[in-house]
């Protein structure tokens, strides 16, 4: 992965880090924001460094991805993958559609490197952005925070989308861990796989 990237000229003197993928590579679940937070664009790591990435940590390690505290900058994690639609952060704004495609090959890698079972869309920029390629679904009519901890078929993965990190409840959090221990992990999830397209 290309650590001083310059495919996003508007991109390049906003960012700290060029935030790429991480975690284990033999992961089940894939975590995929849609741009780097503050904490993640001074760390380097995805989900670290600021509340949010704490919060999502804390969610971790109560489902057992993580053996690491949640204010960790590089948290030791098993099963676990995290990633980006967009690797750089702008202070001012959310990534462009153009950065976003532009950045695309880098998420695709990652996916075809790990070969998850789950992707979880952390807010409604990633959930519509991997329900693109992963599903049948028209990508304007996901939302987020109507189906978070919820369970959508895709092709080849099963998605179990997240409401943004800032946005979250103590509510709405348990709720997710809640829904991933007893729903997803609770049963052979792996029995979906290779089924592409069976469902949406």
């Amino acid at each position: 992965m290309d650590e001083d990237c310059q495919n996003c000229p508007d991109l390049c003197d906003a960012r700290t880090n060029v935030v790429h993928g991480y975690g284990d590579v033999g992961a089940d679940f894939v975590f995929v924001g849609g741009h780097p937070s503050p904490g993640a664009d001074r760390t380097g790591v995805p989900f670290t460094g600021d509340d949010a990435g704490r919060r999502l940590q804390r969610m971790l390690g109560e489902l057992g991805f993580s053996n690491s505290p949640p204010d960790a900058d590089r948290p030791e994690l098993d099963g676990a993958y995290l990633t980006y639609l967009t690797r750089c952060r702008h202070p001012e704004r959310d990534p462009t559609g153009e950065e976003i495609t532009t950045c695309d090959p880098y998420l695709t890698a990652d996916l075809r490197m790990i070969n998850p079972e789950i992707i979880v869309p952390v807010g409604t920029l990633a959930l519509r952005g991997v329900a693109v390629e992963h599903t049948t679904r028209d990508p304007a009519e996901l939302d987020a925070t109507e189906q978070h901890a919820t369970t959508i078929r895709g092709r080849g993965f099963e998605l179990v989308p997240m409401r943004a990190l800032d946005d979250q409840t103590d509510a709405d959090t348990e709720a997710f861990v809640e829904h991933v221990a007893e729903s997803v992990l609770g049963r052979d999830y792996r029995q979906t796989k290779g089924r592409s397209g069976a469902h949406d």
